[in-house]
């Protein structure tokens, strides 16, 4: 099975990914292209939700058990790229989504196995933490949108932006074994964007006896499964790589492990 899922270009529904569709256990991932005037509604069943507004304003609508909250103008961004952080709601279990876009809107909606103690909430953009990893070509700038500070079940959201030329996700790392505080168990799918959209990227995963071993070349709303191993990326010289990480395992801490093949550029 490829993992490689090519996004469809027409139509309200983007790329789909499912456990199921996967064949693994945790990880959802959809998203959706909304027009202005256009509304999408969905059932969390027995999941976890962290809706992210990549691009346009929403008003959303969440209803579970006679309770209905209402979050009006969610979203500021035009670009994926924009320096600005995206309009994200937590939704737990038992509850139903409805999202009217009040302007063009792209939606991403990050799920996984969850309890239904908690509320829905908006995450509240100034709290998302934004840093910068690596140096010199492999620079790229993260921005946690729900990291293992914030409560969920098990859903980890982070988005990164690595300029053209660059490398993300490097040097290779994996975190595909249950054996704290070495490393933990963690599905991971890549959304993928690039600017300007008629660009590719380059990602490769693999393990260290190569029995998994695929490298892809990514285009546009493409997204990217990480069952296991390690799994980099490169952005080609004129186009700048934005990607949506949704991680999710037994556990909610992210620990990874290096590539020792690779690990001396670190020292």
């Amino acid at each position: 099975m490829s993992l490689l899922v090519k996004a469809r270009h027409e139509g309200r529904d983007i790329v789909d990914v499912t456990p199921h569709s996967a064949g693994w256990k945790h990880v959802g991932f959809h998203a959706w292209r909304l027009k202005q005037g256009e509304s999408a509604s969905m059932p969390t069943g027995e999941r976890e939700l962290c809706l992210v507004v990549l691009t346009g304003t929403v008003d959303m609508t969440i209803v579970a058990n006679g309770s209905v909250h209402r979050y009006p103008d969610l979203g500021r961004r035009d670009s994926v790229f924009d320096n600005i952080a995206p309009a994200a709601v937590y939704v737990p279990p038992g509850h139903h989504v409805t999202v009217n876009a009040l302007r063009d809107a792209e939606v991403a909606l990050c799920t996984a196995p969850g309890g239904s103690s908690r509320l829905p909430r908006v995450i509240d953009p100034a709290t998302m933490p934004r840093s910068v990893r690596g140096e010199g070509s492999n620079t790229r700038y993260v921005r946690d949108i729900l990291p293992q500070t914030q409560p969920a079940e098990h859903l980890l959201v982070v988005e990164v932006v690595t300029p053209a030329g660059h490398s993300s996700s490097y040097p290779p790392h994996k975190h595909d074994r249950d054996a704290a505080p070495e490393e933990t168990q963690l599905e991971e799918t890549y959304y993928h964007r690039l600017n300007p959209p008629q660009g590719f990227a380059f990602q490769r995963v693999y393990t260290d006896d190569r029995s998994l071993d695929e490298s892809m070349a990514v285009e546009n709303h493409d997204v990217v499964m990480v069952p296991r191993g390690y799994h980099p990326c490169v952005a080609p010289h004129g186009y700048d790589l934005y990607y949506l990480n949704v991680m999710a395992g037994p556990g909610r801490t992210w620990i990874f492990k290096n590539d020792p093949a690779h690990e001396w550029m670190l020292r």
